[in-house]
């Protein structure tokens, strides 16, 4: 299958039948998209650690719950900054993921981005795909795609994002969405 549309900027929803603990439940931001694969972070697994104990100078900086988030199994030690921008305008340091939702580059420290954003969530590890694994597991009717709202990443309650996306879709996604249980062996 050859996917006619990137899908960077697009949310990645695990299906019902996705069992992959590392992706089970997820909402998937998808950052970078090309032939040679694909990029994104898990946004609905906050961990239990603050940020402070990672990146002291950040706290201030980030949104509630002010955790560090787990997202994804790939290369856990590094950290992955997802921001808003306060507006349209190009912020020097972060690379343009969709509208005002990019990745800002923690090397330039937090003054460098005062006034510049509104929200800012930062990611331990990232979940990769390789050449034409994310097509397949598409085919496979493993992911949902769904647009991605600006307020996605950043919500106040990130853990019930998988419930929040899939029912705003409306109609079958929605009853899915409050009928299925957390775990299908329950059901």
């Amino acid at each position: 299958m050859v996917l006619r549309r990137r899908l960077s900027g697009q949310l990645l929803v695990a299906g019902p039948g996705l069992e992959d603990p590392n992706f089970r439940r997820t909402v998937v931001l998808i950052l970078e998209h090309a032939d040679e694969g694909a990029l994104g972070v898990v946004l609905d697994r906050p961990s239990q650690t603050p940020v402070g104990e990672i990146l002291e100078d950040w706290v201030d900086a980030v949104s509630p719950p002010g955790l560090i988030h787990i997202g994804g199994p790939v290369s856990s030690g590094a950290v992955v900054a997802v921001a808003r921008s306060l507006s349209e305008d190009q912020v020097p340091g972060m690379s343009t993921v969709t509208g005002r939702v990019g990745v800002i580059d923690l090397h330039q420290g937090p003054e460098d981005y005062l006034g510049r954003l509104d929200a800012l969530r930062l990611f331990a590890g990232f979940a990769s795909w390789g050449e034409g694994q994310i097509e397949g597991e598409l085919e496979e009717e493993a992911w949902w795609v769904f647009d991605a709202e600006p307020d996605d990443p950043f919500g106040p309650e990130p853990a019930h994002l998988w419930r929040t996306v899939v029912g705003r879709q409306g109609g079958t996604y929605r009853r899915l969405a409050s009928l299925l249980p957390d775990h299908l062996d329950l059901n």
